[in-house]
């Protein structure tokens, strides 16, 4: 299995910390920011391991503006509500271009209201980003989004 022309299978423990970071986003059920950073400076954290390095500031604060929280670039998470966690969290997953964007029950600690704006902004951010996205979820509003749903029967996927 390959991404590109690179088989992960066959990387080593660096090259494969450096695979993942540079071409798979994250986005988990829990927003894992870090409560000491700003918005701005969570959605820069994976910047400070990408080789080569560059200025992603500018590209950071985009996204903190298409995810709606331009306002709030230097509030910490302990100021925003759990939406604009997880949208924060979306922009960070995003902020280096990944090829493939992960989602692990990425709306299932949201309220409806919240669950629904993250869960379009999540599928219209993949779209305009065209990046690949996978989502793991129990949510049948953020399945329907979605273009392909498969589910999990007796241990096999399977097409929904």
């Amino acid at each position: 299995m390959t991404l590109g022309e690179v088989d992960p299978f066959h990387l080593s423990e660096p090259a494969l910390a450096a695979f993942r970071n540079r071409r798979v986003g994250f986005v988990f059920q829990d927003h894992c920011l870090l409560p000491q950073l700003s918005v701005l400076e969570n959605v820069l954290l994976p910047t400070l391991v990408a080789q080569p390095r560059a200025d992603f500031s500018a590209r950071a604060r985009a996204l903190v503006e298409q995810v709606g929280l331009g306002d709030r670039l230097e509030h910490r998470p302990a100021e925003l509500s759990g939406g604009e966690k997880q949208r924060v969290a979306l922009a960070r997953a995003l902020v280096l271009g990944p090829e493939v964007l992960l989602g692990d029950e990425p709306t299932g600690n949201l309220d409806p209201k919240a669950a629904d704006a993250v869960g379009a902004m999540l599928t219209d951010l993949a779209r305009q980003e065209r990046t690949i996205l996978v989502v793991v979820t129990h949510s049948a509003d953020l399945a329907a989004r979605l273009p392909r749903r498969m589910r999990l029967a007796d241990g096999r996927l399977q097409d929904a």
